[in-house]
């Protein structure tokens, strides 16, 4: 009988205890969830970009006002400004690049809103596309021999930084002289010459804006406009850069080859520097060595040992002097100058 009390005892307990044990991990497993909830909600939010009321790209207005074109570029937006890994490195290669893009476009009479266009193209980097075009400015073999490159096993001049963007200077102005229209020689850049003069004799109109275009086109000059604004308003879609965060221009010496280089490891030793150094400054050259025709030459950059050194070109930014001068500490000429001007 005493057997049997303890046993009821203990199942009574058992019986109070058990969905007491289950209620309280309920509960604790009900704050758990909602203690996440709060914190991913807290970390982890998105919000719709700002659409500038005025925008222009080359000095032509942006029909901002029509749903479709404000639309086509919030995409753009969204897409770059939520792309944070990408569009970070966009920004960092700029510091480095842009230096070198806009005296050549300005030298050719193209507004500086076409740097923008090699930043889409390639994101600044020597790049080959699905369809072979190569560089910072994408040239099919063809037309970069077309527009003046030479294009050999041996060199490749749509690699070449100052000489592609030349070439890239003499389509534009190309284009413009077809189209009197900035814009439209800019999507003649993604499209072609031919195809942007057939949409826009089909559809009678030669706004950009208003051509019925395949995607890729389409979206071309939006891309474009959503880099210039990010880049020149970083702070206000959420990109803070310090000045050390940007990758700086590297100084460099011309050295000028009129005679074939058999081993341009060696050539690249000779003068203090590792081969893939002279690679990465002179990416035009495809092998490991130059050889040049009787009355041609070619002209190889190289920057000194001691501009290799990271640190001695954050002291140069510092100092103030002229690899590059941004007006503040975030990045971009026009950083923001919108909030500024409100």
């Amino acid at each position: 009988m005493k057997k049997n009390i303890i046993t009821y005892i203990y199942a009574s307990i058992i019986l109070i205890v058990l969905p007491l044990i289950f209620l309280r991990f309920t509960e604790t497993r009900y704050d758990y969830d909602k203690q996440y909830k709060e914190k991913f909600t807290a970390h982890t939010f998105a919000l719709s970009v700002d659409i500038p009321e005025k925008l222009e790209f080359a000095g032509e207005n942006v029909p901002l006002d029509f749903y479709y074109v404000r639309e086509s570029l919030d995409r753009e937006l969204l897409v770059n400004t939520y792309w944070h890994s990408n569009t970070l490195l966009l920004l960092k290669r700029a510091g480095r690049f842009f230096p070198l893009i806009e005296p050549i476009l300005k030298k050719n009479g193209i507004p500086d809103d076409f740097k923008y266009l090699a930043l889409i193209e390639s994101g600044l980097m020597n790049v080959v596309s699905p369809s072979n075009a190569a560089g910072l400015w994408q040239f099919l073999d063809k037309t970069g021999q077309q527009f003046g490159l030479e294009v050999t096993d041996q060199v490749d001049e749509r690699y070449h930084y100052s000489k592609s963007t030349e070439a890239a200077c003499r389509y534009l102005n190309d284009a413009y002289k077809k189209y009197r229209n900035w814009t439209l020689s800019a999507a003649s850049y993604n499209a072609g010459q031919g195809r942007i003069s057939k949409e826009t004799e089909k559809q009678k109109t030669n706004n950009y804006y208003d051509l019925y275009l395949n995607q890729e086109t389409s979206r071309y000059i939006y891309r474009v406009l959503a880099l210039k604004l990010i880049y020149e308003n970083p702070a206000d879609y959420g990109f803070y850069l310090r000045k050390k965060d940007i990758y700086p221009p590297v100084p460099t010496k011309s050295i000028k080859v009129d005679t074939t280089i058999t081993d341009l490891v060696k050539f690249a030793l000779d003068y203090e520097v590792p081969y893939k150094v002279l690679k990465e400054f002179n990416p035009w050259l495809r092998t490991d060595q130059l050889k040049v025709a009787p009355g041609k030459n070619y002209t190889i950059e190289l920057p000194e040992t001691s501009w290799l050194k990271y640190s001695k070109l954050q002291d140069k930014i510092e100092d103030g002097n002229s690899i590059f001068n941004y007006k503040d500490s975030t990045f971009g000429q026009k950083n923001n100058s919108r909030e500024k001007s409100e």
